[in-house]
């Protein structure tokens, strides 16, 4: 009987003073974040914004800290318009990168050939000396910096990301072919990617939900395509909750599996969108597995053309206000970061869905008064 009140008397102790959970240690108290605001938030914008626009908003999230920032897209105007210049922006940044404390990462998104040789032919323009080809750049999440242009504190680098989807139907509406045929045109792309010298980031989209096949996808497929892609070369895989059905569970499901596969935690992002108001529960559930890479986009921008119903990003400002305060490190000022969410929103002429971003700017306000 002593024995079981033991047990009893340990359960509720337990109960009244509950572990604390640790997400920072001094190995991996530090998170990535990939902005993505001036592609993925803006792509799905139904009026045209000014490249000039675009142009400032990356100069203005290079202020902020970050060291990864999604730029533009390569891809038909056809299908996605708002990104019909981003060639431009690329020039931009290749000939007058912002001037800043440390180097930052550019990337830029493409489906196909195609979009690598646009990539590569606005690059050779501006960039490319005899070869065309940039000097190859660090790993992500390295210290490390390479290219030909940057601030004074080093050279920045440019990388391109690619993209499939776990389930056949999402694949079909989003690239006009099945997941196979995806990773068969990505093989072109990687081999003269690697000959170039630039990093590939791979998106996995619909991991979590699809807004065709439904909320439940096989996190095993989702795992397969994140190996073939590494296998194929890959440097970084980007795994995205699309639609915004993921949840708790689902996420924690997700992450065991692509660690059963053997995937490396080092080798993951995570990418959520808050259409049910989820996505900080999630990154909270990413960062108890290990994961230390989160994309997010300022002011909540975004959505998915190709998903219906799905609403923005997780914002930016949320993510790193809540991670700074488990006591983890980003590397960016929160103010700096909700100063440009407010100025996006207002040039674009739609809410801020950042509500630490909103909060922020009244404590800058109040300040001020």
């Amino acid at each position: 009987m002593s024995s079981r009140f033991a047990c009893l008397r340990t359960a509720r102790l337990a109960a009244r003073y509950p572990l604390r959970r640790r997400y920072a240690t001094a190995a991996s108290d530090f998170v990535r974040i990939v902005e993505v605001g001036p592609r993925d938030g803006l792509q799905n914008e139904k009026q045209s914004i000014p490249v000039a626009t675009k142009i400032e908003l990356v100069n203005k999230l290079a202020q902020t800290g970050l060291k990864t920032i999604e730029a533009g897209s390569f891809v038909s105007p056809k299908w996605t318009p708002q990104m019909a210049n981003s060639s431009q922006i690329l020039e931009y940044l290749l000939e007058t990168p912002p001037a800043t404390p440390h180097p930052i990462t550019y990337q830029w998104l493409l489906p196909n050939v195609k979009g690598l040789d646009n990539f590569l032919s606005a690059w050779q323009a501006k960039a490319g000396g005899d070869s065309g080809y940039p000097t190859p750049p660090p790993s992500p999440g390295s210290g490390a910096t390479s290219g030909t242009n940057g601030s004074g504190a080093g050279a920045n680098a440019h990388e391109i990301s690619i993209f499939t989807a776990a389930t056949e139907a999402f694949t079909q509406k989003n690239t006009n072919c099945s997941i196979a045929e995806s990773l068969q045109r990505f093989e072109p792309i990687m081999a003269r990617a690697k000959e170039a010298g630039l990093n590939v980031r791979a998106y996995i989209s619909v991991a979590l939900g699809c807004p065709y096949e439904g909320p439940n996808v096989d996190p095993h497929k989702v795992a397969e395509l994140a190996v073939s892609l590494l296998e194929m070369g890959a440097d970084e895989i980007s795994v995205a909750d699309t639609t915004g059905m993921g949840t708790a569970p689902k996420t924690a499901e997700l992450l065991k599996t692509l660690s059963a596969a053997g995937i490396e935690k080092n080798d993951l992002a995570l990418h959520f969108h808050d259409t049910y108001g989820q996505a900080l529960v999630n990154s909270l559930v990413s960062l108890e597995h290990g994961i230390r890479t989160f994309d997010s986009a300022v002011a909540g921008l975004g959505g998915c053309p190709f998903s219906p119903g799905a609403t923005g990003n997780v914002a930016s400002e949320d993510l790193v206000h809540c991670f700074h305060s488990l006591g983890l490190k980003t590397g960016v000022d929160i103010e700096k970061l909700s100063e440009v969410g407010e100025w996006i929103s207002y040039e674009i002429g739609r809410s801020n869905e950042s509500r630490a971003g909103k909060a922020t700017m009244a404590q800058i306000r109040k300040k001020a008064a």
